[in-house]
């Protein structure tokens, strides 16, 4: 018993270590490969290397990094909060896990229906992703979903599940929605293809503006803080004293609260166009008179 509590304690320490170890990664490659600079500079994501391909070039690039870091970080998350696991639970973290469980499938029972309840996992890591990707921010790394490749990427897999839910009555069915009613043809087209567009801008948008905000309004409050106190003998007319706080409250907006609600955002939207898109009732209706015809069928045989 005593070998296996030192094991389990072992298995612990080590997650948490593959936990933390990615971000310090990041961090580490930040300060070692960014370059000097003075005065506010905005920028995206540096460019580290570019790999040769046949059609396009692929530029490896520091949200991309990151990004794997990071879903390198909740995985281990993930297999930690589920190590040693039982049917009683007796630990916080399964009682924690549980409840996030539960929560995850309540959002996508209320949101999508019954007959999606298999979206649960799908619509967690959704939100864990797009959280953690924008609350890097505070560890000083370059957020994820400040790239608009990256968030464009999963509006494009979001689509592509749209896509097929609409697809489940067959290809008919799809075509004729856009015909509904037929003078809004082309509008249901721009509509079908603005779908994806509008996710990830939206996204990309709400996270990329907070950072500029809250840079611009840091740099102004040191500026303002060197022009009130600047008078003072150095080295107190140097420190910003303006800085203190005001920014640490304002990215209690910006970097937590804004980021957990765009997550929050982006997953409601997966939800209501992938359940909204697809025709339960005709689905299951078809589904019946496949059934019966395959049955009639089976008779004529016999």
């Amino acid at each position: 018993m005593k070998r296996k509590s030192r094991g389990f304690l072992a298995v612990d320490i080590l997650l948490i270590i593959l936990m933390i170890l990615p971000l310090v990664t990041g961090m580490v490659i930040k300060v070692l490969t960014t370059p000097p600079s003075e005065g506010v500079t905005f920028s995206g994501a540096r460019v580290f290397f570019t790999i040769s391909m046949p059609l396009q070039d692929l530029p490896i690039t520091e949200a991309q990094i990151n990004s794997w870091l990071i879903m390198i970080s909740i995985t281990a998350l993930c297999l930690y909060m589920t190590h040693g696991i039982k049917v009683r639970p007796d630990t916080k973290r399964q009682l924690i896990v549980e409840w996030i469980v539960e929560k995850a499938k309540g959002l996508v029972n209320d949101g999508m229906g019954l007959y999606f309840a298999g979206f649960a996992p799908f619509i967690a890591a959704t939100l864990a992703l797009s959280a953690f990707s924008s609350l890097v921010s505070l560890c000083g790394l370059f957020p994820p979903t400040s790239d608009l490749n990256i968030v464009a990427g999963w509006a494009i897999l979001v689509f592509i599940l749209i896509t097929y839910y609409k697809l489940k009555c067959g290809p008919v069915h799809y075509l004729k929605s856009f015909a509904d009613p037929p003078l809004l043809t082309p509008m249901n087209i721009i509509s079908e293809i603005a779908t994806p567009v509008s996710m990830a801008f939206r996204h990309y948008g709400n996270i990329l503006s907070g950072t500029v905000i809250a840079t611009l309004i840091a740099a102004g409050l040191q500026g303002a803080s060197r022009l009130i106190f600047g008078w003072l003998p150095d080295p107190i007319g140097e420190i910003p004293f303006l800085q203190m706080g005001i920014p640490a409250i304002l990215s209690l907006y910006f970097d937590l609260f804004s980021s957990l609600l765009q997550a929050y955002i982006f997953a409601m939207l997966t939800m209501i166009y992938v359940s909204g898109g697809f025709p339960l009732e005709l689905y299951e209706k078809r589904k019946q008179e496949k059934a019966k015809n395959k049955k009639t069928k089976n008779l004529e045989v016999v």
